[in-house]
């Protein structure tokens, strides 16, 4: 409470003083003007004439400043432009909705295109009526929306052997986080035939998609009768053709591969497939060599996205608002904690809003900042008690070899100039 009463008083202080100072004064620990301001007291370019008119963007875009907040990629990460991977530029993003444009990729065999009149989406197996939906037929079913995060079962995978890829970009930018619109997977089981009030606790659904690949995965009925969904609207809007246009699977804190995109079929059985996407791919290696697998839930994770290594401290000495994001595939985000000396104190950060079920949650931690070298992490906490580990902890059971499921906690080593780099500390 000391801490929080002495930062909040420092920080009042210093919104005081520059209020005070008027239009000379700029941002603490950064030089005084010696005059007026001209970005004040003249009248500039953009207030001496007519913006653009309502039909220069029939769609709107970014405005130009803002062109560098694009997903991009790792070369050596993608043999082929077909089985591909792009990053959410989540360092330059804040609150916790991601932009679709902005929404990173992840493809088996590229994005296809398929019209919404070409679409159909076929539900058999253990139902008493196979049935064959149409893009229209899905329109006129009861339709529910929810906020869920994505994120890639390889997110943050190539850190397992040490500190690689330097931006949160890069190693946590497999994920987003979007309002989903659609119908319930429960409600079309259900005209289809099956009884859910019948024992279903030892069947299966197995979903795949209309791509090349179809990324075949099977779901315990459980959960196909729990939570997922059956999408085609993100953000308000259509699903982006690389997110599966014109319907995708939503599969609430579980990893990204089984949100299957451009869905076409859903069978219902009385056991697992045992996929390619099941056993070769998508099961976790051990520090035995042995691998695990049904492994599906994203465990809580965050990680600090400012400052990091493509957002450095630019503007000086004085207040700093440390931020990032956590999500758990467990539920609720209760509680992040932050370190500014790698992990051998902690401060508990300010979620913006009380955490969401299996969504981001957005963190901020408002601190002074003065020069002084930073070894950053960030740790959460979801409503089950789970605690965000280290990697020392991880590899103790994982070891150094394996790919999915790297919830670390994350270290950025801050610089006296502000830059930051992707470190490891030992633990």
């Amino acid at each position: 409470m000391a801490d929080e009463q002495k930062h909040g008083a420092s920080r009042r202080q210093f919104l005081t003083g520059a209020a005070a100072l008027g239009a000379g004064a700029v941002t603490a620990g950064a030089a005084k003007a010696a005059g007026p301001d001209p970005l004040i007291t003249e009248v500039q370019e953009w207030a001496s004439g007519l913006g653009d008119g309502v039909d220069a963007t029939p769609y709107g875009l970014p405005i130009q400043y803002e062109s560098d907040v694009v997903r991009r990629n790792v070369e050596w990460l993608t043999a082929d432009t077909i089985s591909s991977i792009n990053f959410t530029p989540i360092h330059a993003l804040d609150g916790t909705i991601t932009p679709q444009g902005c929404a990173f990729e992840r493809h088996h065999s590229g994005a296809i295109e398929l019209k919404k009149e070409d679409y159909r989406l076929m539900i058999n197996g253990l139902v008493d009526t196979p049935l064959v939906f149409t893009y229209d037929d899905l329109q006129r079913f009861p339709r529910e929306q929810h906020v869920y995060f994505c994120e890639c079962a390889a997110n943050t995978g190539m850190e397992w052997a040490g500190a690689q890829l330097n931006g949160a970009q890069f190693t946590h930018g497999m994920i987003h986080n979007m309002e989903y619109t659609g119908v319930s997977l429960r409600t079309l089981l259900a005209e289809a035939g099956l009884s859910v009030a019948g024992d279903l606790k030892d069947k299966w659904v197995y979903v795949e998609g209309a791509d090349a690949s179809s990324n075949g995965r099977s779901i315990p009925m459980e959960k196909a009768l729990d939570d997922v969904l059956v999408a085609f609207y993100a953000n308000g809007e259509a699903l982006r053709k690389e997110h599966g246009y014109p319907v995708r699977l939503v599969v609430p804190g579980w990893e990204g591969n089984m949100w299957v995109k451009w869905l076409r079929r859903i069978e219902v059985m009385n056991a697992p497939v045992e996929s390619r996407e099941e056993t070769s791919k998508y099961t976790d290696t051990l520090e035995d060599g042995t691998s695990r697998k049904w492994t599906w839930v994203m465990d809580a994770k965050s990680v600090v996205t400012s400052p990091s290594p493509q957002a450095p401290i630019k503007h000086g000495h004085g207040p700093l608002v440390i931020t990032g994001m956590a999500w758990s595939g467990h539920g609720k985000i209760t509680r992040v904690d932050v370190s500014k000396d790698g992990g051998k104190t902690w401060e508990t950060a300010r979620l913006a809003k009380a955490g969401e079920n299996k969504a981001l949650t957005r963190f901020y931690l408002d601190t002074e900042w003065n020069g002084e070298e930073m070894f950053l992490q960030s740790r959460a906490m979801d409503e089950t008690g789970y605690v965000q580990p280290t990697k020392a902890q991880l590899r103790e059971v994982r070891g150094l070899n394996s790919i999915y499921h790297n919830n670390c906690i994350q270290t950025w080593y801050v610089t006296a100039d502000g830059k930051a780099e992707n470190v490891e500390v030992s633990s």
